[in-house]
């Protein structure tokens, strides 16, 4: 079974013009049937009686006034008669009107008569014995031929037709207009206030292209809040904590295993409200400036070889446009989490640069993430079963952040599982920075 078309246009395109195939059909079979066949039957019906006719007329009439009787046949009704003493060797190859006036001459005379060519192939010729002689007949075929109800035909379908593409040319206005509303609409999902659309064509249109602009506005002007609100917020706490900071390496007589955790525990509020506000500010797209991704893995590498085993090959030059702080902080969140999850083994990173897009994989031997969950791990605050506990799975922001980062510039982050075991964590970077599925 054919497949449907994927797009609004392909799918309307289709329905179309099964419609208009199976609509032309048949009126064609009607009008074949109702107008071209019955004129076609009486035009060789009356062409064969005036045939017959002539040719009765020629013989009863004396043979002195034969030939003006031919003049006149020829002049007015376009058709040749004379008496023969041999047949004509070669049947006509007739066609569809030819074959009727054969039929119509054979029932008025009585036996089987077939069309012959001459030396003009323009005309078809019979060959009818009469009071003792052979008489041919020969009429134009051109003059003769029915051409009429064709022409109908033929403007029936070129109106159908001029139809069919006015109403093609509408929806696929239309789907170009619903696509660049989806465009946008995955736009604004992205953190990003798309251009505002025209709010031009019908009324439906233009209420759901406006209703479409006022949301895109509002809901940038909201995320713009958040991230202020919590801009603000992480400013107004560090002087608090500062406090706290201070008070704990002033106080005496405490146990210091304790006084440790709770230098610990104002450090991890103070990398929970940096994470956050990261996460608000994650939507923000940076211009791309052309930059060598080899060697700004490399950079990658060795920074995070700090706390674990990476393992970069290096490769050639990748020149790429990329907005290097985002590009820094995905990969950085993409390692930090291979070598956390990891199982205690190096993280590989390999890179791969072709002409429409860039991949970066960071590959690690943990556990994995199930399928089911691949999705769920990019929300904010969410853990895996397994990693519930502060100290082994984080804020649960850092895949919530790369998430947003990779959205705000075109890009996407992709999980799958590595062959061996493992968990590989790709990000991809079409050049044009639109995202392809």
């Amino acid at each position: 079974m054919t497949p449907l078309p994927r797009t609004l246009f392909g799918r309307t395109a289709a329905l179309l013009l099964v419609a208009f195939a199976v609509l032309q059909g048949t009126a064609l079979l009607v009008v074949w049937h109702k107008v071209i066949v019955p004129l076609a039957e009486r035009s060789a019906d009356n062409l064969a009686a005036r045939m017959v006719l002539a040719a009765q007329t020629w013989v009863e009439l004396p043979p002195a006034t034969r030939p003006d009787y031919e003049l006149e046949l020829s002049l007015r009704h376009g058709l040749e008669l004379g008496a023969v003493a041999n047949r004509l060797p070669e049947a006509l190859a007739s066609g569809y009107f030819e074959r009727l006036v054969a039929e119509a001459l054979a029932d008025r005379a009585g036996h089987p008569v077939s069309l012959k060519r001459g030396p003009d192939p323009d005309w078809a010729w019979a060959e009818l014995p009469l009071g003792g002689q052979l008489l041919r007949i020969g009429f134009q075929r051109d003059r003769y031929a029915l051409a009429a109800p064709w022409e109908a035909v033929g403007a029936l379908l070129g109106g159908a037709l001029a139809i069919l593409l006015l109403a093609l040319l509408m929806v696929r206005r239309t789907a170009l207009r619903l696509r660049s509303l989806g465009d946008s609409a995955q736009a604004v999902g992205q953190g990003r206030l798309p251009e505002r659309l025209p709010e031009t064509g019908p009324e439906e249109i233009r209420d759901l292209t406006s209703a479409f602009n006022r949301m895109a506005a509002e809901v940038q002007s909201l995320l713009e809040n958040r991230t202020t609100l919590l801009a603000g917020i992480s400013h107004d706490l560090k002087t608090p904590l500062t406090r706290l900071r201070l008070a704990l390496a002033m106080l005496e007589g405490v146990d210091p295993a304790r006084q440790r955790r709770m230098e610990a525990d104002v450090a991890e509020m103070e990398r929970l409200i940096a994470d956050m506000l990261a996460f608000a500010r994650g939507l923000r797209a940076e211009p791309a400036e052309a930059r060598d991704l080899a060697a700004l893995l490399g950079e990658l590498a060795d920074k995070t070889g700090q706390i674990g085993a990476v393992r970069w090959a290096g490769g050639p030059p990748c020149p790429w446009p990329v907005a290097e702080a985002a590009f820094r902080r995905i990969i950085g969140n993409l390692l930090e989490n291979a070598l956390r999850y990891g199982a205690g083994e190096a993280v590989d990173l390999e890179l791969s640069c072709a002409d429409r897009e860039a991949r970066v994989v960071v590959l690690d031997r943990g556990p994995g993430i199930p399928v089911a969950e691949r999705e769920a791990v990019f929300r904010p605050f969410h853990r895996l079963e397994t990693s519930r506990g502060r100290d082994s799975g984080g804020s649960g922001l850092g895949l919530a952040i790369a998430r947003q980062l990779a959205d705000a510039h075109g890009w996407r982050i992709e999980l799958a599982d590595r062959p061996g075991g493992g968990l590989a964590a790709t990000l991809v970077m079409p050049r044009d920075g639109a995202t392809s599925t």
